[in-house]
């Protein structure tokens, strides 16, 4: 009898995703049909679209353990965990700018009369970085991933080039251990498919 292999359950969209200030509320997690019917609180304000797509790693390094009598480890040891989502913001914007420099996510305020307002944005002072909360959900409304809390660390490198090349912010947001306690990160599923 030949072996029977089930149909992988894939995953091939972006999703979406969304920033907001420490201690937001989760989303409710309502689901009907087996999807995610419940929209983010609107203190949950939508990053836009993406170069391609998002990437999220998260790395646990271990260490075996040694004694003399046994050549092979007799255990290894859980010695650290990082973790981070990673992605390109299409939007070229201060706002963008702002979020990806950890200048906090409120709105920019533009100064100056209707069409002749001037907007300034400079980066913020070491140490006054502010911390924030990701949220990526699936396109189809299948999972979605909470970090509770993050900080931008990675490069912000934008190129300027003709089209159709565009600029983006490159953006890579670090998991830090919760200031309020729980676990860096969960996962939901919607439904029992992706169980």
């Amino acid at each position: 009898m030949a072996h029977a292999v089930a149909s992988p359950t894939i995953l091939t969209s972006p999703g979406m995703l969304w920033i907001a200030p420490l201690g937001t509320a989760a989303p409710t997690n309502t689901v009907t049909g087996g999807v995610f019917t419940d929209d983010p609180a609107v203190s949950w304000i939508p990053l836009g679209a993406t170069t391609d797509g998002s990437k999220f790693d998260y790395e646990t390094k271990v260490e075996a353990i040694h004694v003399s009598e046994f050549l092979d480890p007799i255990r290894y040891s859980t010695t650290e965990r990082n973790g981070s989502i990673a992605f390109n913001l299409a939007s070229f914007t201060l706002s963008n700018y702002q979020r990806a420099l950890n200048g906090g996510i409120a709105a920019l305020t533009p100064t100056g009369a209707t069409g002749a307002e001037l907007t300034t944005f400079e980066p913020p002072e070491p140490g006054s970085e502010v911390r924030s909360m990701i949220l990526w959900e699936s396109t189809d409304r299948t999972l979605r991933l909470l970090l509770r809390q993050t900080l931008q660390g990675g490069t912000v490198e934008s190129s300027f080039k003709k089209a159709p090349e565009i600029a983006a912010i490159p953006c890579t947001f670090n998991l830090e251990v919760p200031n309020g306690g729980g676990k860096p990160f969960t996962f939901w599923a919607a439904g029992t498919t992706r169980v």
